[in-house]
């Protein structure tokens, strides 16, 4: 699916930037929060396929609200009120044509929503809301939230961290050793707003309180909390659906109140309560280039060493290959106790990957082995399965202690590279009809 076009309007001086995608039954309006852009999400691999998950049961409407991204900017001493905020709702569904939709919620784009259902039923037929609240600080009847201080520290932090890998890091915790998706995320933060504008909006957002709507909430509502945010605890979460009549609460693993995998739940559930059916899992297939490595003699090496000794060597042996996986891009599909399964989307950097991990553990006093094979791959979750996942595990298997050795089809794709080959024969590979062509990395 490619990104679709971003068209605007007019609300009072300023223009509001939206998009239409998807031809669903339902009308799905999704408000996020300060830190998104309506354009970048779409360059980022989960967040895109978070929005392609939404439209696939939807016609799904999103924007920028004003102070945002694509949208007009709004100036850091005269934000807009919280029922201004919410003509921008209005504004996009009133442009997109739809009377009535379902909205979508998220972080501080849910008091907003909030409001708007409350002002508006009418016009909502269900609201979801993820990782919000409808106060910050804490008051003498909301024991839970950020103190005066906390909320003047915070945004501090904000001014002077926004944008970061490291501010970055602190909404996708989980993606600590995915550097590359954290600068992903940074850059949507420097694209939504600088560092002031962002601390002038959070120091407005933080000091709300729309708790006086939660009682005039007529949709179905659904609230949808991580477990672990030191952003938005999920004693918030509870609280709105003990107080939005009839509202269901389901608690989601983990930390990330970003787009990182946790929003592939988000979108079950979403699913779920707008349709009645929870999706089925889809099976997804692609082209890619899987690698298998192996240390060399790992049983004779753990009765050696002793069970700590091992236990030392492996985590030497994870660290290093981790490192040259992410140096190359590559993607850990699993473990297999004494070696990796990971895939690539281009074969080239797959075998200089093997060679710089096989390279790397020299160092620590092992030896491996790899195989590569290229082919069309099962995507289930993070998992990877079919015939090509076990075409490159028995080359791996078939590999010399510090050989690289791939399948012919591997050959083929990198013609050009200047890697070079040396003909291994043509081998039976257990359980795979036929004999393939198989070839070393020579050097």
């Amino acid at each position: 699916m490619d990104a679709p076009e971003t068209r605007y309007v007019a609300v009072g001086d300023a223009d509001v930037a939206y998009q239409v995608v998807g031809d669903g039954p339902l009308d799905l309006l999704y408000c996020y929060g300060l830190g998104g852009h309506i354009e970048h999400w779409w360059q980022a691999p989960l967040p895109a396929e978070f929005l392609k998950r939404l439209a696939s049961f939807s016609r799904l409407l999103f924007f920028d609200r004003r102070g945002i991204g694509a949208s007009d900017g709004v100036p850091r001493n005269a934000m807009p009120t919280w029922e201004e905020w919410t003509e921008d709702l209005g504004a996009v569904l009133d442009a997109a044509g739809s009377e009535r939709a379902a909205i979508l919620a998220s972080l501080d784009a849910g008091p907003i929503a909030m409001l708007f259902a409350a002002m508006h039923p009418e016009r909502v037929s269900a609201l979801v809301l993820l990782n919000t609240c409808a106060r910050w600080m804490q008051a003498d009847d909301y024991p839970f939230g950020m103190t005066a201080d906390g909320v003047d520290a915070l945004v501090e932090m904000i001014r002077s961290g926004w944008g970061t890998q490291a501010w970055a890091l602190l909404g996708v915790p989980s993606a600590a050793d995915d550097p590359e998706f954290v600068e992903v995320v940074a850059r949507v933060l420097r694209a939504s707003a600088t560092p002031r504008t962002a601390a002038a909006q959070y120091n407005y957002i933080f000091r709300s309180d729309v708790r006086q709507a939660l009682a005039l909430i007529q949709a179905p509502t659904l609230v949808l909390s991580v477990s672990e945010s030191p952003f938005v605890p999920i004693e918030h979460g509870r609280y709105l659906a003990d107080h939005i009549d009839g509202a269901t609460f389901v608690q989601l693993p983990g930390g990330d109140i970003g787009p990182t995998r946790v929003f592939s739940l988000v979108a079950d559930e979403v699913a779920e309560f707008l349709t009645g059916v929870r999706p089925a899992v889809e099976i997804e297939r692609i082209l890619t280039t899987v690698l298998f490595t192996d240390i060399v003699g790992s049983t004779e090496r753990a009765a050696s060493l002793g069970d700590a000794g091992w236990r030392a060597v492996l985590d030497n042996h994870d660290r290093s290959v981790r490192e040259q996986i992410r140096r190359f891009r590559g993607q850990e599909i699993n473990t297999t106790g004494d070696g990796f399964v990971v895939s690539f989307d281009g074969p080239a950097r797959a075998i200089r990957c093997a060679q710089s991990v096989l390279k790397a553990t020299q160092g620590i006093g092992i030896e491996l082995r790899a195989g590569l094979h290229t082919g069309e791959c099962e995507v289930r979750g993070d998992d990877l399965g079919g015939l090509a996942v076990h075409i490159a595990a028995r080359v791996a298997a078939l590999a010399a202690p510090g050989e690289v050795l791939v399948s012919e089809m591997v050959k083929a794709l990198v013609t050009g590279s200047g890697i070079e080959f040396a003909d291994a024969g043509e081998r039976e590979l257990k359980g795979v009809p036929g004999t393939w062509k198989l070839f070393a990395i020579d050097g």
